[in-house]
C-alpha cells in the first residue's frame, strides 16, 4: 500500500513527543501552495533544497581548508551532510521530527561564500555601510529571493519553521526578518541544528588539522579536555596513525552527541516541557551540553583557535581569498555589467552593493578565482 502524506503526518502525531514540530501543524508558507500527496511539508522543504543550486555549489566552497589542496578535505556540502546527518540522530534519540531537522541543516549554510569565512569577513568589511554581511542572513535571501526555481513565486517558498531555523540559526548578530519575532525559542528542531553544526566542525576541524598536519596528535591528547574527551581504552597513545585519527574523531562526535541527547531530555522533564507553545515560551535553553561538556567544548573551540584557525599557512590562504573577494567587488561596482543579466535586474530595486555581494557569495571558490584574473 502507498504510504500518503496524510499517513505520515499521523505517524507523526503517533510517534514523535508532544513537544516536537509536526508538519500538519506547520505556519506555513508565504505563497500557498497545493499540498503533495505523498510528502509532508517538511519532506517537501528537504527536496527543494537539494535540488537549488545553491545547495550544490556548496561542493566548490571551502569549510576550512581550500579543498583542491587534498581531495579528502572537508567542503562546505560534506560538512553540510555531517550536520545533517548528527541532527538526524538528535531528533530521532529525542522524539523530535527528523524531516525538519535535517531540512533546517541542509538549509543554514546555503548563504555562505567562497573561501569560508574569510569570504565572508571580508563582504562583511565592504558592505560596512550597507548593513554588514552575514551567512544565515543571506541564506535567507538566498531561499526567498535569490534562488529562482517557480513560475509563481521568488524564492524556494519553504515552510515558516525551516526558514525560522535560518533566522534563528545561533549568531551573534540577530536576524531580523518580517513575520519573524526577534526573541522566543525556535523549534527544538532548530535548535539542535545548530548544536549538530558545533559537534561538526569541531570534530572534522580536528580531522582535517590532522590530516594536514597543522595539528599534532601527540599535543592534542595531552590536553586537559582531550583526557576527559577520549576513551583511553581504544586510542594508543605512543603511536600515531590514521586509526587513532578517525578513533579519536568518532569518539568526539559520540560523546558530545551523546551528552546533548542526555542534558536536553533531562531540561525538557526538568523545565515541564509538554508542547511545542512551551518550547517557544522557554526563557532557559533547552538544547544544549552539560556544564561540564560545555567546558570541554570551549577549551576545544579555544584550542583550534589559537593552533588551527590562527594558523600562518592558513592566515595567508585568508589573506589570498579576501584580495579575491575584494578585487571582484571593486570590479562590479565599476561596471555592473558583469555581473549575469538577472543580478543586473535586481538593480532596479536593489543597491549595487548588496547586488554584488548577492552574485559573489554565490560563488564557488574556483569560479572566484576565476572570474579575478
Amino acid at each position: 500500500m502507498i504510504r500518503t502524506r496524510q499517513q505520515i503526518e499521523q505517524d507523526e502525531r503517533a510517534n514523535i513527543a508532544p513537544y516536537a514540530a509536526r508538519a500538519a501543524e506547520s505556519r506555513g508558507r508565504v505563497y500557498r501552495i497545493k499540498e503533495h500527496p505523498l510528502r509532508s511539508s517538511f519532506q517537501r522543504d528537504r527536496d527543494r533544497i537539494i535540488h537549488s543550486a545553491a545547495f550544490r555549489r556548496l561542493e566548490y566552497k571551502t569549510q576550512v581548508f581550500i579543498p583542491h589542496e587534498k581531495d579528502h578535505f572537508r567542503t562546505r556540502l560534506t560538512h553540510t551532510i555531517e550536520v545533517a546527518q548528527i541532527a538526524r540522530t538528535l531528533a530521532r534519540n529525542l522524539k523530535l521530527n527528523e524531516d525538519l531537522a535535517e531540512a533546517v541543516a541542509l538549509v543554514h549554510d546555503l548563504g555562505h561564500t567562497p573561501f569560508g569565512h574569510a569570504g565572508e569577513d571580508v563582504l562583511n568589511e565592504l558592505l560596512a555601510n550597507h548593513g554588514g554581511f552575514n551567512h544565515n542572513r543571506q541564506s535567507l535571501r538566498v531561499v526567498d529571493l535569490l534562488e529562482q526555481r517557480y513560475r509563481d513565486y521568488p524564492g524556494l517558498n519553504l515552510s515558516y519553521e525551516v526558514r525560522e531555523g535560518i533566522v534563528k540559526h545561533e549568531t551573534s548578530i540577530r536576524i531580523e526578518a518580517p513575520g519573524f519575532d526577534t526573541g522566543g525559542q525556535p523549534t527544538l528542531e532548530a535548535a539542535l541544528v545548530d548544536i549538530a553544526d558545533e559537534i561538526a566542525y569541531n570534530s572534522h576541524d580536528i580531522d582535517d588539522g590532522l590530516s594536514a598536519g597543522i595539528l599534532k596528535y601527540d599535543h592534542l591528547i595531552k590536553t586537559d579536555f582531550m583526557d576527559a574527551l577520549r576513551n583511553h581504552s581504544t586510542i594508543a597513545d605512543d603511536s600515531y596513525n590514521d586509526y587513532c585519527r578517525h578513533d579519536l574523531v568518532r569518539q568526539l562526535v559520540d560523546r558530545m552527541a551523546t551528552d546533548v541527547i542526555n542534558e536536553t531530555y533531562a531540561r525538557i522533564k526538568r523545565f515541564g516541557i509538554c508542547d511545542i507553545d512551551a518550547v517557544r515560551a522557554s526563557s532557559e535553553k533547552i538544547v544544549t551540553y552539560s556544564e561540564d561538556m560545555n567546558q570541554l567544548v570551549k577549551q576545544l573551540k579555544n584550542y583550534l583557535r589559537s593552533r588551527l584557525y590562527n594558523n600562518p599557512s592558513l592566515q595567508s590562504k585568508s589573506q589570498h581569498a579576501g584580495n579575491i573577494i575584494t578585487i571582484i567587488f571593486d570590479r562590479i561596482i565599476r561596471n555592473p555589467s558583469i555581473m549575469p543579466p538577472r543580478f543586473r535586474m535586481m538593480l532596479d530595486d536593489e543597491k549595487i552593493e548588496i547586488v554584488a555581494a548577492d552574485y559573489i557569495a554565490g560563488m564557488t571558490d574556483r569560479y572566484a578565482e576565476e572570474f579575478s584574473r
